[in-house]
């Protein structure tokens, strides 16, 4: 098992809560509110403590929960751990799965597994939380999210078409971690480290060949003075690695400087960290976050098994503090390339307050030809959610253009031709059916 955080935010501490106890407010307070006893940071500024704050009479105790699934793993495999322990975000990033000798503790592996993570060298590293371990079936090599967390021999086959960087964020970076594709956005990269790693990602390039670390003070000063000198930007995604693995603190230091920029209107969080680790969403952090409305998070899921007590109460502190919650899943070849998978996927996050928002064809990075299935499968499960489920249910599918053509979306399509002045549609059943519409003969 991994022991060690890597990243420049300081180790967490080595001891540990004695309870699981944690505060949460009440009742909604104001942007402007700060949580008991820290000044809000401001440009050039960090965060302070405030003078003579004293308790805020509206806190009161709650655990995290914890489903029988996460304590069985907890007491099979980390006896001397207690629950506060485990229920600690910092102790799972610090005791996550990394190497072979874990990977034998949490499942039986195949050869073929064995093989991948023998060979390894400067491919994506294993990184796997306890809490997530939980989820994988040990005696099967074939459970969905087992085949996302375990490499295989495949990922060392490249095949036509792939890239380490598919679509070309390296060569649309103004400054260093600023992605500008879009004119009125931009991808903010602000750390390279995952509390897992999907082996689908995206981004590998970004941790095999660097390692795990956040970025410095100058690289998002870089990033944010770009952003200010440009006034067409008015959406920034933070992103990274995953930003909600950075200490509360960092993260604010972050947020504030944004917010004081003028014409950034919103700001979203590009996370998994509710899926993986949720132990992460306390009610300190949620109160921090609420401070920067408009705020969305959008949060990677890719199959119901994710959709545990844990994730629900992590989603639910996120909603009840004002925070809009959108899905993203990759479509990915033996994980979630069903119909059945994906709509009890869409009705267990709306259950969760989160909205499906995209389902993306997998990115053709090196070695991903395992995972990806044809475009029209992608269109096939589209089809049998819509007008089967309510359209709140229905997230759009996309490919994201190679080479940086950014997000294209793709529909089965509906529409069949003209009659006349009638257009001719099919609906989810297939039927066919005449809409009126007279074109002018000016048209």
């Amino acid at each position: 098992m991994d022991d060690q955080y890597v990243g420049s935010d300081s180790e967490p501490p080595g001891t540990h809560p004695q309870n699981v106890t944690l505060p949460v407010l009440e009742s909604p307070v104001g942007n402007a509110e700060v949580g008991p006893g820290l000044e809000s940071p401001r440009a050039g500024e960090a965060l302070r403590p405030r003078r003579n704050s004293p308790a805020s009479p509206s806190l009161r105790s709650v655990r995290h929960v914890i489903s029988p699934r996460s304590d069985e793993l907890r007491r099979r495999l980390f006896p001397k751990t207690t629950r506060a322990e485990w229920n600690d975000w910092r102790w799972q990033l610090r005791c996550r799965v990394r190497d072979l000798n874990g990977l034998r503790h949490l499942v039986n592996l195949t050869y073929d597994e064995e093989q991948a993570v023998i060979r390894g060298g400067g491919n994506l590293p294993v990184g796997i939380t306890p809490y997530y371990g939980a989820l994988l079936d040990p005696d099967n090599a074939y459970d969905p999210l087992r085949k996302t967390m375990i490499p295989i021999t495949g990922e060392f086959v490249r095949t036509t078409g792939e890239a380490d960087d598919p679509l070309a964020e390296d060569s649309h970076m103004p400054v260093p971690g600023l992605v500008h594709r879009y004119p009125d956005r931009v991808l903010f990269l602000v750390t390279n480290f995952c509390a897992t790693y999907c082996r689908y990602c995206t981004r590998a390039r970004m941790v095999g060949q660097t390692g795990e670390y956040h970025f410095n003070t100058d690289q998002y000063q870089q990033a944010l003075d770009y952003i200010a000198a440009h006034p067409e930007i008015r959406d920034v995604l933070i992103s990274g690695g995953d930003p909600l693995t950075m200490m509360d603190e960092r993260l604010e230091w972050l947020l504030a400087r944004l917010r004081d920029i003028p014409h950034v209107e919103f700001l979203r969080i590009g996370s998994k960290i509710p899926a993986v680790l949720p132990q992460r969403i306390t009610p300190e952090l949620c109160r921090m976050l609420r401070r920067y409305h408009p705020l969305w998070m959008s949060i990677h899921f890719m199959h119901p098994t994710e959709l545990t007590p844990e994730v629900a109460q992590a989603c639910g502190r996120l909603a009840d503090a004002g925070i809009p919650l959108g899905s993203q899943t990759v479509l990915t070849r033996g994980v979630n390339d069903d119909v059945d998978t994906m709509k009890r996927l869409m009705h267990g996050l709306l259950r969760n307050r989160v909205r499906p928002y995209y389902i993306y064809q997998c990115d053709p990075i090196t070695g991903s030809g395992h995972f990806r299935t044809s475009v029209q499968k992608g269109l096939e499960i589209i089809a049998g959610l819509r007008g089967h489920t309510t359209g709140y249910g229905v997230p759009t599918f996309v490919i994201d253009a190679p080479g940086g053509g950014g997000k294209i979306p793709l529909i089965p399509d509906p529409v069949v031709g003209r009659d006349g002045d009638f257009v001719i549609l099919r609906n989810y059943e297939g039927g066919e059916f005449r809409y009126p519409d007279p074109q002018s003969k000016c048209e």
